[in-house]
């Protein structure tokens, strides 16, 4: 594997194949050649490999001098003007004179996305010029990266946080970021990214009370709405027709999204006549609509209900559908309000996937949408930047495969991926598709796999600053190649080691590690003069959050599996999972809407408000004396939760290398302390306290936007009889996120599952003396009460636990009053 000298080249398009195992099953990744790009991350030389990456660290006489840019001017794609928003464009601009930061707000379909373009095209830019992001399902160190990109020429080189910042600090440009659908705390740190910049947030719920100017974009006036149907209806209103349009925009509430569906309607009328939808019909729609599209646009509509909320590009949607001009038809959909056009491709509006779901009986086959993603991420053709474009539709496949019991399929995928998303410099959608890959390397037995997700997975803690998880990772990824006995994985996994906080090397198999090491020791600061970890918190690489799959996934219990005469995708080439309609029995929508209501890893709750839910009312009430600990819970924890607590309590659980069971029992038996606490949601070492992941879509609140209270059973603010405070808030259907105080003054969180009263969660112990080893995990129950104002919280240990849980008892929470 080369490496390069002085600064970085441009990240290269992948190489078709490798020389790796098959992934499992009757599927296989070959990356032949040299698929391998060299890339910067703070002070790390890193190359990135399909086989293993390997990092070297760069003296500060070789580090990149980003060299700024003029002027930024990045805006979105030319749309016509937004009828009846001159006064909401003007109080814009007034806002962005006066602040730092300004929120836009209101409901889906009222015209947040146009008048946020709009307003990127045609107000005043910043000092240094204009720049317009799409937020969707993106980390805000990401976001901050394409941002710093933006700004400087620097290819293929990411800055820590602070280096960010300094670099950051005096470019005064003006951001307009859509779809900012993140915790109060996680716009902050974008925001902080770019202290002089200006941004403009676009989001569904107001979220950052007293802290930014903020805007809240109603409906049209009833002559806008007219106006706006006018002009998509390309003809003067009728005479005949007034009176039924005045309806129609009083009861649509002026927004464009219905009517720019009721106008496509009678645009779609094969009478020659303009013929508007009645206002009674403005709740159907869609329906109306639907009967009278075409083949192509309904196979379209099917492969984007598929990929849920997922941007992708129209090619993806010629290959998979079969239709000639894809672009066309995405246009004619998105003109009809039926799709979304954003600067990656087009996605599925919300509301439209009940419909699609009546329509159809089964998503498009998952393995061929798993293997048309693999292939294409191999293409010499395709960039970096277009694979991490996708993510958020890779990470939808993958997810189907595991639910559909093909984890090797989304074994494959994430393998074919990594190396290309790492040389995208997108940490967050990285980490996201390695935790993917790893989990499903697990279910499928893949060894080979496993390793090299493994060893990833610590060669991107290393270019994040994580360096200590980094060092737990690598032991792990030492111990698998040694055990799968290849030379060039444990070379490099070595290699990395050094530049880790010093841990007890990894002995050859069949040995154990020397008495007396400490795995967990950091001495303080990067090899090299690192200006130190990223600060903020850190994207965990978990499965996608159950809520931010969006609106629309959950089971339909309304669907019809009649099929549409003009499309029937099961007799369809290439539409069917085994070559003959109905031959996936048991992955049906329902299951797609499970699998986004309980993702196949439990993700992360760390990144809900991280308001002090009872710091400073003493130490966590549930203990543990000193245990022997579960090595395999011990790597797992370190493993599938690496960037975040989650991974034992989504199932990781026990599943290490037999082969580091010796190794893993005599390593934690010198670094337990004589008592451990429970901490929910407590990261694995207190490096790792601030890694959490992409939050729910509802960023304010409970995804169905309450506030929390009896009425959504468990939300809401609970006390113990000590007087220690719990927050649960809702992040989706049957899912909660529970938020204390934990031990060594840290605020902690985990998820919590379930419904009708009766929830339940597993949580990680760890060793209090030390604050920050893990040694197993204890089972939660929270029973509510038929009123609402008590709950019945049960702890208890998992069946064959080698220690004892010394306070694991009943108690009661109340609501505060």
């Amino acid at each position: 594997m080369a490496e390069t000298d002085g600064f970085v080249r441009e990240p290269h398009g992948p190489d078709p194949d490798e020389d790796g195992a098959p992934a499992g099953g009757d599927h296989r990744i070959d990356i032949a050649g040299d698929a391998s790009g060299t890339v910067i991350a703070g002070n790390h030389n890193v190359v990135i490999d399909a086989h293993g990456s390997t990092v070297n660290l760069l003296p500060p006489q070789e580090r990149p001098r980003p060299v700024r840019r003029e002027r930024v001017a990045l805006v979105p794609r030319r749309q016509p003007e937004p009828v009846g928003r001159e006064a909401d464009l003007e109080e814009l601009e007034d806002a962005l004179r006066g602040h730092g930061v300004v929120q836009l707000w209101g409901p889906p379909g009222v015209g947040k996305s146009t008048l946020l373009r709009h307003a990127a095209r045609s107000l005043e830019p910043g000092p240094d010029g204009v720049l317009f992001l799409n937020g969707a399902h993106r980390e805000p160190e990401d976001l901050a990266q394409e941002i710093f990109e933006a700004c400087y020429e620097a290819p293929g080189y990411a800055p820590t946080g602070p280096e960010l910042r300094r670099l950051m600090t005096g470019i005064e440009v003006t951001v307009y970021v859509d779809d900012a659908e993140l915790t109060p705390e996680r716009l902050r740190l974008l925001a902080d990214a770019a202290p002089d910049a200006t941004f403009v947030f676009a989001s569904r719920e107001r979220s950052l009370l007293g802290e930014s100017a903020d805007l809240e974009l109603r409906g049209l006036a009833r002559a806008a709405g007219l106006g706006l149907l006018e002009r998509e209806l390309r003809h003067r209103m009728p005479e005949a027709q007034y009176a039924v349009a005045v309806e129609l925009c009083d009861v649509a509430l002026g927004r464009p999204l219905l009517l720019l569906r009721a106008a496509g309607l009678a645009r779609l009328d094969t009478s020659g006549e303009i013929r508007l939808p009645r206002a009674a019909e403005i709740d159907g729609l869609l329906p109306l609509l639907f009967d009278r599209l075409d083949t192509a646009a309904l196979k379209t509509l099917h492969l984007l209900a598929t990929l849920r909320d997922a941007e992708v590009d129209p090619e993806h949607v010629g290959a998979l559908c079969d239709v000639p001009d894809p672009a066309a038809v995405c246009g004619r959909l998105a003109g009809l309000g039926l799709v979304t056009a954003t600067e990656r491709g087009y996605r599925s509006v919300a509301d439209v996937l009940p419909e699609v779901r009546r329509r159809f009986a089964e998503p498009v086959a998952v393995d061929r949408l798993c293997d048309h993603f693999a292939r294409w991420a191999t293409l010499a053709t395709t960039t970096p930047a277009q694979v991490a474009d996708h993510g958020r539709a890779l990470e939808v496949v993958a997810e189907m495969a595991e639910r559909r019991g093909r984890p090797d399929l989304a074994v494959r995928v994430a393998r074919a991926v990594s190396p290309f998303l790492a040389e995208s410099l997108r940490f967050g959608v990285w980490g996201r598709l390695l935790d993917q890959g790893q989990n499903a390397a697990r279910q499928a037995g893949d060894t080979t796999a496993r390793a090299y997700f493994t060893h990833e997975k610590a060669i991107r803690c290393l270019m994040v600053g994580r360096r200590v998880v980094a060092a737990v990772l690598l032991a792990e990824a030492v111990v698998l190649w040694r055990q799968l006995g290849d030379n060039e994985g444990v070379d490099a996994a070595l290699n990395a080691q050094q530049y880790t906080p010093p841990t007890p090397e990894a002995p050859p198999l069949g040995e154990s590690p020397a008495p007396g090491a400490d795995p967990g020791a950091d001495p303080g600061g990067d090899l090299g003069g690192d200006p130190g970890p990223v600060t903020g918190p850190e994207p965990a690489t978990t499965t996608p959050d159950p809520v931010t799959t969006g609106p629309g996934t959950g089971a339909d219990p309304g669907y019809d599996p009649g099929a549409d005469p003009g499309y029937d995708p099961g007799g369809s080439a290439g539409y069917d999972q085994a070559g003959a309609p109905g031959t996936d029995s048991g992955w049906g929508w329902a299951d797609q809407g499970a699998s986004a209501a309980h993702p196949a890893t439990a993700p992360n709750a760390a990144t809900q408000p991280g308001a002090d839910f009872g710091a400073g009312q003493g130490a966590n009430p549930w203990t543990v004396p000193n245990p022997a600990a579960d090595p395999a819970s011990h790597v797992a924890a370190h493993s599938s939760g690496a960037a975040g607590a989650g991974g034992a309590a989504a199932g990781g659980g026990a599943v290490a290398a037999t082969a580091t069971t010796a190794f893993w029992a005599s390593l934690i038996a010198v670094v337990v302390g004589a008592v451990a606490a429970l901490a929910i949601g407590v990261a694995v070492y207190q490096d790792l306290a601030s890694e959490n992941r992409t939050p729910p879509s509802s960023a304010s609140g409970p995804s169905d936007g309450s506030s929390g209270g009896p009425s959504d059973e468990l939300a809401g603010v609970w006390k113990n009889e000590k007087g220690q405070l719990f927050l649960i808030t809702k992040t989706g259907e049957g899912s909660y996120s529970l938020g204390w105080g934990g031990s060594c003054g840290k605020t902690s969180t985990h998820e919590v599952t379930g419904g009708s009263g009766s929830y339940r969660g597993t949580v990680p112990v760890w060793d209090e003396s030390s604050c920050g080893k893990r040694v197993g995990d204890v089972v939660l129950s929270i029973d509510v009460s038929s009123d609402g104002s008590s709950a019945a919280v049960d702890v208890a240990e998992p069946a064959g636990a080698e220690w004892e849980c010394r306070t694991c008892e009943s108690r009661t929470w109340t609501r505060p009053s």
